[in-house]
């Protein structure tokens, strides 16, 4: 039998093993890791550094280590991720919501007069549910629908959203894109697939072997899913409503110019993320 490790002996043994996996963070994602095998929070590692790891936390610890050294991501092994503060479980159904996607969110917000007021905001493929679930914790008297074309994900959004305290102001359907709805909407958000076909071959491992294909591919120009959605807005959106969708790098041209054909108004240049990219569009109903 193993002799037992105390959990900064563990931590280390982690790290040392994802670094040699060539692991880009193998600190960070070794502390991440042995939180969630022990329950805890990752701040807490530190505090009980001396304490003996259980067996079987060790064991679940050394699990982990070896499918993130294989190159499965940390949040997919964790089964949860962190968005706007909000804490998100993720399904084989859903992408792993990041960072780049909090700029339409923001972009959002900045859009709205008066978070106070009783909006009504659609979430086109919400995935995780995490763009509807940060809108309706900023704006406390939205309510708002979530769509997906996967029923996986569905109820993945519909267990986020009872999570985070949103429940009661959410409904979600099971759907491709708005063909079923009416419309009356304030505000339309989407994260919709933006990859071409040819290049899905070339995304990161972590990506192309982890995240659903669904959420990710959108045909031989990457515009599929703009089609749809931009030829429906004007039926979705009320007078004056407002549109924000995440774009694929270098997309802006070529989404703004169906935004204008679906004769919606471009509001200026696209919000751009962390690094630089354009990546949050507005568009408005006149």
């Amino acid at each position: 039998m193993a002799e037992a490790l105390t959990i900064g002996a563990l931590r280390r043994q982690m790290a040392a093993a994802l670094a040699a996996a060539g692991v880009e963070t193998p600190d960070l994602d070794a502390r991440l890791l042995l939180a969630q095998a022990l329950g805890c929070a990752p701040g807490d590692l530190l505090l009980h550094a001396d304490a003996l790891v259980p067996p079987e936390a060790a064991d679940t610890a050394h699990a982990f280590t070896e499918r993130r050294a294989a190159g499965e991501p940390v949040a997919r092994i964790r089964g949860r991720r962190e968005f706007w503060s909000l804490d998100l479980h993720l399904s084989p159904d859903t992408l792993v919501p990041r960072p780049d996607t909090e700029t339409l969110v923001e972009a959002a917000l900045a859009e709205l007069p008066d978070r106070n007021a009783p909006l009504l905001i659609l979430d086109l493929g919400t995935g995780t549910g995490a763009i509807l679930a940060a809108l309706l914790v900023e704006c406390p008297n939205a309510t708002g629908i979530a769509v997906d074309r996967s029923e996986g994900a569905a109820l993945t959004a519909r267990g986020n959203f009872a999570r985070n305290g949103v429940a009661a102001r959410t409904h979600v359907v099971v759907g491709d894109w708005g063909t079923a709805l009416a419309g009356g909407f304030n505000l339309v958000v989407s994260n919709p697939p933006y990859i071409t076909s040819s290049a899905m071959l070339d995304l990161p491992a972590e990506v192309r072997l982890h995240d659903p294909h669904l959420a990710l591919e959108a045909g031989a120009d990457g515009l599929l899913a703009y089609g749809a959605i931009a030829a429906d807005l004007p039926r979705l959106l009320r007078p004056g409503g407002i549109a924000v969708l995440e774009l694929g790098a270098g997309q802006e041209p070529a989404v703004a110019e169906l935004i204008a054909a679906a004769g919606l108004e471009v509001a200026g240049p696209a919000r751009r993320d962390l690094s630089g990219i354009p990546r949050a569009l507005v568009a408005r109903r006149g």
